[in-house]
């Protein structure tokens, strides 16, 4: 493939008012393997002792494009979601891990910028042969 040495053969993509997110965009905030000790499970050698769970979120939230003040309020706050989700998981027992991650997503979704959430919840001692066991749910908002 021959380039004219007059123009690159790459260009730099430059922002302008077509490129860029807009009213309808997406942007993607998440937390990856936060590791806790809950109250979790049907079985009564699981009542009454924490069991380690692993949890990812994945939320999709409204995107207007980069925050113009630059500041933490303009935008949902992974910390703030990590210390709800620490809440949650300090809890009382749950019987179903599907019970949990439906939890979990009403929480994540009580912020009406947060469109869609991803909740994947596994069990991490609950096979010897098996890394983890759970459930992975996705809840969008009606309307959005």
């Amino acid at each position: 493939m021959s380039t004219s040495s007059s123009s690159p053969a790459v260009q730099p993509l430059r922002p302008g008012p077509d490129v860029g997110p807009g009213p309808e965009g997406i942007r993607r905030v998440f937390i990856r393997d936060l590791v806790a000790g809950c109250y979790l499970g049907v079985h009564s050698h699981e009542k009454g002792s924490r069991q380690r769970v692993r949890v990812n979120l994945d939320l999709g939230v409204r995107d207007g494009g980069p925050p113009e003040g630059d500041s933490i309020h303009e935008v949902v706050c992974y910390e703030d979601v990590a210390e709800g989700l620490r809440r949650l998981l300090a809890g009382p027992h749950v019987n179903l891990v599907e019970t949990l991650a439906e939890n979990i997503a009403r929480f994540c979704l009580e912020d009406p910028r947060v469109l869609s959430v991803r909740v994947r919840l596994e069990k991490l001692d609950v096979f010897p042969d098996a890394a983890a066991a759970g459930v992975e749910i996705e809840r969008v908002r009606r309307g959005a």
